[in-house]
C-alpha cells in the first residue's frame, strides 16, 4: 500500500508537469488558491502510544505508518474548508485486570484497527506558494480492538459460479466515538497544480475511559482544481 501511494504520487507530479509549465507562462503567481478544488493522498505516521484505566488495565499500541486522502475547497486563498480520512493499523499489546482480584491479568496481542473521518478549517498565514499554516477541525474515529466479543457464525449459500460456499465471520470489541485534532504544517505549490504539505497533528478521542491522545505527523501530496 505505501509503495503504491508513492508511485501515485510521483504519477501525479509527472503528469502535472507539461500543464504547469504551459500555465506559468501566463501566469506565475502560485498562492492564489481563491475558489478553487484540492485533493491529496496522506502518509499518516502515528506514535506509539500508551493508555492505563482506573482499574489499572494497559493497551500499548506501537508506531504504525497509515495513509489518508483529503478533498477540500478554498473559500480563500488563506481560509479552507475539507473532509479528511486516515486509517492506520498498529500493533498492540494489552493488559486486562479484572475486577475479581483472585483471577491474575490477562495480556493479549492483536493488531488495532483506528480510521478517523474529520472535517478540518485550515488557515494559511501567506498568500504565496510556500506558506506555515495551522489547522483544527473534529469528526469520529473507530477504534477496532480485532478481538472476537461472542463465538463466530458460519453461512452457507450456492453461488452459480464456486458452487456450494461458507463464510465465518466474528463480532468484535470496538468503539466509534467524537474525535478532535490541532495542527502546525507547512504547505508549498509546485507550481499552479501540484501542491505537497507536512504537518504535525494532535489528535483526541474520547472513549469510556477517558481521553486517548495520539501525535501525528503527516505527508501529503495533491492536486489543485
Amino acid at each position: 500500500m505505501i509503495k503504491r501511494l508513492f508511485l501515485l504520487l510521483l504519477l501525479i507530479s509527472l503528469s502535472t508537469s507539461v500543464f504547469a509549465q504551459r500555465f506559468s507562462k501566463q501566469n506565475n503567481s502560485y498562492g492564489d488558491r481563491d475558489g478553487r478544488w484540492e485533493a491529496s493522498l496522506v502518509l499518516a505516521y502515528q506514535n506509539s502510544v500508551t493508555s492505563e484505566t482506573q482499574g489499572g488495565s494497559v493497551i500499548d499500541a506501537d508506531s504504525v505508518l497509515g495513509w489518508g486522502l483529503t478533498v477540500g475547497w478554498n473559500w480563500t486563498s488563506h481560509l479552507s474548508f475539507g473532509y479528511k480520512l486516515t486509517v492506520n493499523n498498529p500493533d498492540y499489546v494489552a493488559t486486562i485486570v479484572p475486577e475479581d482480584t483472585t483471577i491474575p491479568p490477562q495480556t493479549l496481542a492483536y493488531k488495532l484497527s483506528k480510521m478517523t473521518h474529520q472535517l478540518n478549517a485550515t488557515y494559511n498565514i501567506l498568500n504565496k506558494s510556500f506558506t506555515p499554516y495551522i489547522q483544527g477541525g473534529a469528526g469520529m474515529t473507530t477504534i477496532d480492538s480485532n478481538v472476537p466479543d461472542s463465538p463466530p457464525t458460519t453461512g452457507c449459500w450456492w453461488d452459480p459460479w464456486w458452487g456450494y460456499i461458507c463464510n465465518t465471520t466474528w463480532s468484535t470489541y470496538k468503539k466509534s466515538a467524537f474525535s478532535y485534532n490541532v495542527g502546525l504544517g507547512l504547505r508549498w505549490e509546485v507550481n499552479n497544480f501540484l501542491f505537497f504539505k507536512g504537518a504535525y497533528n494532535k489528535e483526541w478521542v474520547s472513549v469510556d475511559s477517558g481521553t486517548l491522545s495520539f501525535d501525528m505527523f503527516t505527508l501529503e501530496g495533491g492536486l489543485i482544481f
